[in-house]
């Protein structure tokens, strides 16, 4: 739940927000660049509000059905603050799907090797295609998403590169 409690503390650090809002940032912005997978908003709000890091207050207008505004507390603050410090922080040892293949890299026949990362290497390809579309797509008010795509795309110019020079390694082999 710290991953999702830091992410809806984030959301409402910009401001009050209804769930519904809240609920579309996820799904337009976040879930397309982080690959966020959250099944339901309102549980974790629920306890983030129970143990004061958030408020909630009903919002009614006109005829339409209430909702709830989502705000955060002095206290959801120092929270969101001491996380985004401890992210910029942790760093962990990155694992890729493709490090076991590697690691029996030696069991597979080469010919199949270096098809399979040819295979990757196309993948990788559409994999920045698509990030560089973003990437234009993007406003530059929008500056934190296109420091987001740009590491993205780092990564995944590494990737091809680590095959790129693997690929010829085998070649040499």
């Amino acid at each position: 739940m710290i991953e999702h409690e830091f992410l809806f503390l984030g959301l409402l650090k910009a401001g009050p927000k209804h769930g519904y809002e809240v609920k579309r940032i996820i799904e337009e912005e976040l879930q397309p660049l982080l690959g966020l997978k959250i099944k339901s908003i309102y549980y974790p709000l629920k306890q983030m509000e129970k143990y004061g890091l958030i408020s909630k207050e009903t919002d009614r207008s006109g005829n339409f059905p209430e909702k709830y505004v989502y705000t955060l507390t002095a206290q959801g603050a120092k929270v969101f603050d001491r996380q985004v410090t401890e992210s910029f922080l942790t760093v962990e040892r990155p694992y890729f799907n493709i490090d076991l293949s590697l690691y029996f890299l030696q069991y597979v026949d080469k010919k199949t090797a270096q098809r399979k990362l040819r295979g990757r290497t196309l993948v990788l390809k559409r994999i920045r295609t698509e990030l560089l579309k973003l990437s234009n797509a993007v406003s530059s008010s929008r500056k934190y998403l296109q420091i987001i795509l740009t590491h993205d795309l780092d990564l995944v110019e590494a990737e091809i590169n680590f095959i790129s020079r693997l690929m010829k390694s085998l070649n040499n082999a």
